[in-house]
Formats: structure tokens, C-alpha cells, sequence
């Protein structure tokens, strides 16, 4: 497997001149960088989406388009063209008698993986491939476990779904040498290794997590105190080094030893997985910035994810850290971070937890690389992003397929009230070099 491709010079500057021509870029805010092009996903009825991939699937969509492609983005290789990854599809939450229901308004819905090229200014979809298990059959994006994720709700949150183990919340993807991809799910959180044709090979969860009753190879490999992730809160970033291994984020801090803990810390973990040993082969402590830093509009903590992760080197890669509202891209080295897998953070019993406190822990070395949140013209919610050349990057939305939370999310009809929102794809002029 290799790394992120950065296009060859003759591709670069091919690039850059269709770039250059496209139409005023937007001018750069100080920390931030160039909005080169813009392109936006037309719409797509779900239905007609989901049902052209697994027939039958999707009784209704709700009037919902194809959205949420935006999850991650990986280049083919091919100027313009990229692959993405739906996550497990439209979601929202309703508060019945003072507390939150998931809603799955689509519980059909499969997630998948959808290869895009950029045309003008428009998006266009070249192929999608369904996620499924052994048998061909979709794995849906609805939750896995009564005791680990929240209870699945139809549109409405008045009547419950079934619980689905092999349901995935796919948000990071990377393509293999030899045509599989590798993707990362929130729900495990897990590490997901897929044919070419989508059929799930191998689901990597923590240990312990005993998740039973899929038509796929589980397997526990992750280290145990993972389980302790935050609801829809689990891995989102994944990043490909040279050499083949894999790296993962958690998208937030653990709930180590409880919630309060969770929601105010600034250090969330790293992990190395090794494809060829088929197991973690490092674990590394990562240090958000302040809230306040990333998105001066906020001061809640726990907004703060992080959403994004490329191999850039051997022991160097990009990571995003965002809000809903602004995100930051960083060069994070980790070549001399403490390793701490298998030790004492990773045992839920140490006090106080890493998640308190990461005393006498070297964290791997970040450098501010691009401010998005100062650029302007980029759009909320960035959580895929690709390097285009050592000047550019691709950066894409995730627009929620349109919905919004709350019972005004459907008309009396159960028909979407779309919140307007759409997938875009842009380039952006980095303010220096990677």
C-alpha cells in the first residue's frame, strides 16, 4: 500500500493551471489560505441512489438527496477525481420527554463508498460501491449495540428500530494497492477492512467490546479502554503511511473515567495498526488546542473533533481539528512521542487518566499548516481532505444529507424540510508549502 499520492509535477502544474483559470480565487485571510475552485453535488433522490445499488433497499427516501459524502476524501490518482465515503447515513435527534432519540429516517439505507470527479463546477458521481456483508447484503448504518450506542428511532422518534451489528458509521477511508479499502467507523469504534466490491473482510474492534450476530469476521484487537469513546464519537480520521500501516484518530477524548472528563479534555488518542500483523503496533497521546484557538466563536470544549488524518511520512501526517463551524490542518510528527500502548493509560484503573492529565507523556509535535476558519469561502462542517500537490489541498463538506435536528426536520407529509446545505468539493491554496 503507499501513502496519499501527491500528483507528479507535469500533473501539478496541469492542476494549477486549471485551477488558475477557473475563476477568481478568493482572497486569503491572514493564517488562512485561497479558495482556487468550488464544485457542489447535484441533487440525487436517495432512493434512486441506494435502490441502483442494492434493489430494493430504500422503500422511501423522504424526499432526501444523496449527501454525506463528504465523510473523507482519497485522490485515484487521477486529476479531479477522488474517492469518498458516505457515513451511515441521514440521522438526527428529536428530544422526547427531555432527552435525545437517534432518528434514521432512511433505515434502509446502506453506506457507501463513491468515487467523484470534479467537472466545472459540478461534482459528478462515476460509480458507488455498497458496503455488505458475506452474504451481499447491505450492512445499513443503524446502531449495533443496546448497551454501547444510542437506541435507533424512526423519523419521528416514536417508534424503535432493531439494533443492527453490522451496522456501520463509515467516516475515514483509504484505498489498498491491490484495490481494497480500509475505513474507519465511529459506532466500534472500528477499523474496517473492505473488498473491492465492498463485501466486508475483517471488522477491528476493541476488546471486550463482544459484538456478535454479524455476517462478517469481528475481530479484537484494539486496545479495551477504546470502548470508552463518546456516543458518535469514535474513530473519523484514517491515513495511510508509506510502508502500509494505518494510522487512526479518535475523533474526541475518551469518557475516561466518566463524561464530565470527556467533554473538557484536550487530549484524545492516536493509534498505528500494522495491516501485514493485523494489529496495533502503537498507540500515542494527541493534543487538541483550546476550542477557543481552532473557532473563536466557541468556548465549549467538547466541540472541539477532529475529522481528517493523511500520511505525509513515514512518521508525519495532517490532521484536521474542527468544530461544526471551523476547522485548523496541522503537520503532526510522532516520531518521538511516548508509545503508550499497553501501558497504564491504557488501563482504565490508572488515576488520574490520560484523559486528565498526560503528565510525563511526550505528545507527537504539530505545525499549523492551514487555517481554514480564516479562509474565505470555505463552507461548515469540513471532515474530508486530500493533498493535491505540496501547494493545495481538496477539502470536502459533510452537509448531513439536508437534515437538521429536531421534529421540524419533516413536514406533515414526512417529507424532508431540506436545510439547504450542500456537498461541495473545493481546492485551496495552501498559505506556504507542505
Amino acid at each position: 500500500m503507499r501513502p496519499i499520492r501527491v500528483v507528479s509535477a507535469a500533473v501539478a502544474g496541469a492542476v494549477a493551471l486549471a485551477l488558475a483559470t477557473a475563476g477568481t480565487p478568493t482572497q486569503a485571510a491572514t493564517g488562512g489560505g485561497t479558495v482556487l475552485k468550488t464544485a457542489t453535488l447535484p441533487d440525487i433522490p436517495l432512493a434512486q441512489f441506494s435502490n441502483a445499488l442494492l434493489p430494493g433497499s430504500v422503500a422511501s427516501d423522504r424526499g432526501v438527496d444523496l449527501g454525506g459524502i463528504g465523510s473523507d476524501l482519497y485522490p485515484t490518482g487521477v486529476p479531479g477525481e477522488f474517492w469518498t465515503v458516505t457515513d451511515r447515513g441521514p440521522n438526527g435527534q428529536i428530544k422526547v420527554d427531555g432527552k435525545n432519540r437517534r432518528t434514521f429516517p432512511v433505515p434502509g439505507f446502506d453506506p457507501a463508498i463513491v468515487k467523484i470527479k470534479v467537472t466545472g463546477s459540478k461534482i459528478e458521481v462515476l460509480k458507488a460501491i455498497p458496503i455488505t456483508n458475506r452474504s451481499g447484503r447491505g450492512v445499513t448504518g443503524l446502531s449495533n449495540q443496546a448497551t454501547h450506542d444510542e437506541a435507533p428511532y424512526d423519523y419521528r422518534a416514536q417508534t424503535p428500530l432493531a439494533y443492527n451489528p453490522e451496522g456501520l458509521d463509515t467516516e475515514g477511508l483509504v484505498r489498498a494497492e491491490d484495490g481494497s479499502f480500509w475505513l474507519a467507523d465511529e459506532y466500534g469504534p472500528s477499523l474496517v477492512h473492505v473488498s473491492s466490491s465492498g463485501r466486508v473482510l475483517a471488522r477491528y474492534v476493541p476488546k471486550g467490546l463482544n459484538l456478535t450476530g454479524t455476517d462478517y469476521p469481528v475481530i479484537e484487537v484494539l486496545p479495551a479502554i477504546f470502548a470508552k469513546r463518546k456516543v458518535n464519537r469514535g474513530f473519523e480520521g484514517l491515513g495511510l503511511l508509506p510502508g502500509g500501516d494505518l494510522v487512526l484518530v479518535l475523533q474526541s477524548p475518551l469518557s475516561n473515567p466518566d463524561a464530565a472528563t470527556g467533554e473538557a479534555s484536550r487530549t484524545t488518542r492516536l493509534v498505528r495498526f500494522s495491516p501485514r500483523k493485523k494489529r496495533v503496533v502503537a498507540e500515542y497521546a494527541y493534543g487538541f488546542d483550546a476550542v477557543s484557538t481552532v473557532d473563536p466563536s466557541e468556548d465549549d470544549q467538547n466541540e472541539m473533533k477532529s475529522s481528517a488524518v493523511i500520511g505525509i511520512g513515514r512518521n508525519t501526517i495532517l490532521v484536521e481539528e474542527r468544530t461544526d463551524v471551523a476547522a485548523r490542518v496541522y503537520r503532526v510528527d510522532f516520531k518521538r512521542a511516548t508509545n503508550i500502548l499497553g501501558t497504564k493509560w491504557d488501563d482504565p484503573a490508572t488515576a488520574p487518566t490520560l484523559e486528565q492529565s498526560a503528565t510525563g507523556v511526550t505528545l507527537p509535535t504539530k505545525k499549523l499548516v492551514i487555517d481554514l476558519g480564516a479562509t474565505a469561502g470555505v463552507p461548515k462542517k469540513i471532515e474530508g481532505i486530500a493533498v493535491v500537490d505540496r501547494k493545495t489541498i481538496a477539502i470536502i463538506n459533510d452537509n448531513d444529507f439536508g437534515m437538521t435536528d429536531g421534529a421540524a426536520a419533516f413536514d406533515a407529509n414526512g417529507q424532508l424540510v431540506d436545510s439547504g446545505i450542500e456537498t461541495k468539493l473545493l481546492y485551496v491554496r495552501l498559505p506556504g508549502s507542505l
